[in-house]
């Protein structure tokens, strides 16, 4: 199967900055779309930013203009910087990614998540 494992949350003051990657690793064979999810405690998951394999992105209206999401192909990895944080933006933040893999000489698509990693904002 693909595994995904997030990292670079913490706690950060209003106002900063934080990093998050999220590598893939496995017998992978191609990967579409990769994505950032959040939730917080008491409230839904929500899609904040989405890239395509052809580099198109979606972003949460919430975080437009403060969030950029990014992704390195040859390292199956991909990238959430975020500026400008707001109280409001602390939540658990989960990657997603889907696309094919190799199993037994054969394709298979796949769809996985990461366990999530925690990113607090407060002074």
């Amino acid at each position: 199967q693909v595994q995904l494992v997030e990292s670079g949350g913490g706690l950060v003051q209003p106002g900063g900055s934080l990093r998050l990657s999220c590598a893939a690793s496995g017998t992978i064979a191609s990967i579409n779309a990769m994505a950032w999810y959040r939730q917080a405690p008491g409230k839904q998951r929500e899609l904040v930013a989405l890239i395509r394999s052809g580099g198109g992105t979606n972003y949460a209206d919430s975080v437009k203009g403060r969030f950029t999401i990014s992704r390195d192909n040859a390292k199956n990895t991909v990238y959430l910087q975020m500026n400008s944080l707001k109280p409001e933006d602390t939540a658990s933040f989960l990657c997603t990614a889907d696309g094919r893999y190799w199993f037994g000489g054969s394709l298979r698509p796949f769809q996985s998540w990461g366990q999530g990693t925690q990113v607090t904002v407060s002074s």
